[in-house]
């Protein structure tokens, strides 16, 4: 069993930057492949960032690339997403989420992810 906590949300004017933690119980933590996934207000949720139980892999998406960073400390059982020069469509509440394996991808789909965090509300303003 695995638990995720999530953190670092807030509010932030546009071009600002939030760093978003994930912390995850258990040492089987460090095992996992985690990804951050998103939900704006009245869209559904969908896929930001993934990376690999060893760190050596990450994915994202074609909307956060280049702006955001997902890394891992696996000694603290944590990971993060680190964003830059955030936008107003960046907006949204940002979950964590945790499988053993993806069969050596770092990109899911919602439901191949067996535990997710209660997300964080990233609010960035024009």
């Amino acid at each position: 069993q695995v638990q995720l906590v999530e953190s670092g949300g807030g509010w932030v004017q546009a071009g600002g930057s939030l760093r978003l933690s994930c912390a995850g119980s258990g040492r089987a933590f460090s095992s996992y492949v985690v990804g951050w996934f998103r939900q704006p207000p009245g869209k559904e949720r969908h896929f930001v960032a993934g990376i690999m139980w060893s760190g050596s892999t990450t994915d994202y998406a074609d909307s956060v690339k280049g702006r955001f960073t997902i890394s891992r400390d696996n000694d603290k059982r944590a990971v993060y997403l680190q964003m830059f020069g955030l936008q107003p469509e960046d907006t949204a509440v940002y979950y964590c989420a945790a499988v053993r394996t993806l069969s050596g991808r770092v990109r899911g789909r919602e439901s191949e992810y067996d535990y997710w965090g209660q997300g964080t509300q990233v609010t960035v303003s024009s």
